[in-house]
């Protein structure tokens, strides 16, 4: 082979290697470019669904925290309001019971007597200060308005009374079973002295009742007056302190 033949074979292989060698090279960079683009791509597109979805955690998760903060402190409150209210439950019944125990202890103080003579010692050195009648509705123990007005009315002389008792008459008018209005008149006349005990703390020694039913009538019961008349409980205040002068008034309410 001649000089010139190989100096062209070594020409054209060093030549097609250098072609290579670029070609090689340029597709390394353009391989390296595109896959920096590519990945730049995906981390710009993916960086902020990634931040929201962070946020979106942190968010959920604060709210799961107030929900339960909430839960909590309403659970707190609900069972402090409970707790609060079965106190106040338990002191009204305590003092619901202390009434009724003082209630059943006052009338059971009441002298409850048929008549005061041989119950009142020197009942004849007791003269009648005040009497005022209150009278009831039909089958009624309540006390109205105006009854009240004359009860406040006896009260006001019971200031000069030192020894004084009050009798306390309970009556009804003919209708309905006697026993029933024993009862019936009984009532009334404890209508009267829990008022008066109540308002103005008079000692329940201070009463005597007498619950006579239909039995002692003070009107005709064959007119709607009479009965409503005899539906009644006479007070008498008596006094054997002889320094008070005596009412002249006579019965009120008749």
């Amino acid at each position: 082979m001649n000089a010139s033949l190989v100096e062209t074979k070594n020409t054209y292989g060093a030549s097609f290697a250098t072609v290579a060698g670029t070609a090689l090279a340029t597709g390394l960079v353009l391989f390296l470019t595109v896959g920096c683009s590519t990945k730049n791509y995906v981390r710009s597109q993916t960086t902020p669904l990634i931040q929201q979805t962070n946020e979106l955690d942190a968010k959920t998760a604060a709210d799961h925290r107030a929900i339960e903060d909430t839960d909590a402190r309403a659970k707190a409150g609900i069972a402090n309001a409970q707790a609060a209210a079965d106190t106040a439950d338990a002191h009204a019944q305590a003092a619901g019971q202390a009434a009724d125990t003082a209630n059943q202890n006052a009338q059971q103080a009441y002298n409850r007597v048929d008549s005061l003579t041989g119950v009142v010692a020197n009942l004849d050195n007791f003269k009648p200060l005040a009497d005022v009648t209150v009278t009831f509705g039909f089958d009624k123990a309540t006390l109205t308005a105006d009854d009240k007005q004359q009860l406040d009315d006896l009260a006001t002389k019971l200031q000069s009374a030192r020894f004084y008792i009050l009798e306390l008459t309970g009556g009804t008018d003919s209708t309905g079973d006697r026993q029933y209005n024993y009862q019936l008149s009984q009532r009334r006349a404890d209508a009267v002295a829990n008022y008066l005990q109540s308002k103005y703390n008079i000692p329940p020694r201070k009463f005597y009742l007498v619950g006579i039913g239909k039995d002692m009538q003070v009107a005709d019961n064959a007119t709607r007056e009479g009965r409503a008349q005899n539906r009644r409980v006479q007070i008498r205040l008596l006094t054997n302190n002889s320094s008070v002068t005596p009412s002249t008034g006579g019965p009120a309410g008749q």
